[in-house]
């Protein structure tokens, strides 16, 4: 059966055997891995994972035409989840060092990515993170302060993990043709990373704060902070800097303070 991809889902299936390989060797997956693929498709990329022969692998696909063509395709070699990733519960999945891959929709890319880094309990984390996201995205995943890339998405995602880019995809890997350039990344746990109460508080300052990019900080401080000077004094900040010149370790630390003064 030809599946005719879905341009309201963003579905653009990856065709290309080369690239698929690359995708599947980033991960460096043994037979004791437990792995999570989101989207998997038409399961081409699912294919190649099956092959290292992990542990247990499950994939989360939204669509039902593609549901009843992995069932056929693979059989019983995967735990397949009929559900849209961004509103499944993660803790169903309750196994520890998860290896997720995802050819990742465009247009809910970062959101699945920021739903994916709130996640990690005592009972469920990541070893590894291989995604895919339209190389505009992912240069504001990896941008550095100074950059006009740099903003929430770079410092949400660095919070927890160290990031990498690998390769460049080019829209001849895909059917349909997209209109742009993918970007495969690398996502690798850090070890020590700042604990909030809540990560939410860190995406609602980090929206306050690039709301005003062109804004000198002490405009975004007075909105969070009472006394915003308490705050500019403890931290040493500049005041003429504006938000894409602090340190993402700045704004963990401003989130701290901001977690004391909140019930």
């Amino acid at each position: 059966m030809k599946i005719i991809p879905k341009k309201s889902l963003g579905q653009n299936f990856l065709i290309d055997e080369n690239t698929i390989e690359i995708i599947c060797n980033a991960g460096n997956l043994s037979q004791n891995d437990n792995v999570l693929e989101i989207g998997p498709g038409t399961g081409n990329l699912t294919e190649f994972i099956l092959k290292k022969k992990p542990k247990k692998f499950y994939v989360i696909e939204k669509d039902e035409r593609l549901i009843k063509n992995l069932s056929k395709r693979f059989e019983n070699k995967l735990i397949i989840i009929n559900e849209d990733i961004l509103k499944y519960d993660l803790k169903f999945l309750s196994d520890r060092d998860l290896i997720i891959f995802g050819n990742l929709p465009y247009n809910i890319s970062s959101q699945i990515l920021v739903k994916i880094i709130n996640y990690r309990s005592a009972k469920f984390s990541y070893k590894k993170l291989v995604l895919m996201f339209q190389k505009e995205v992912a240069d504001r995943i990896l941008a550095e302060r100074n950059s006009k890339n740099y903003g929430r998405l770079s410092i949400f995602s660095s919070w927890k993990f160290n990031i990498k880019k690998i390769i460049d995809i080019y829209p001849s890997s895909f059917f349909p043709k997209p209109k742009v350039i993918s970007s495969l990344l690398i996502f690798e746990p850090k070890i020590n990373y700042i604990k909030f109460k809540n990560s939410k508080n860190l995406e609602y300052i980090t929206n306050v704060f690039f709301n005003q990019r062109r804004k000198m900080i002490k405009k975004p401080l007075n909105i969070l902070f009472k006394n915003s000077k308490e705050v500019i004094d403890k931290l040493d900040l500049d005041i003429n800097l504006r938000p894409q010149n602090l340190k993402k370790d700045t704004f963990y630390k401003i989130c701290l303070i901001y977690e004391k003064l909140i019930k």
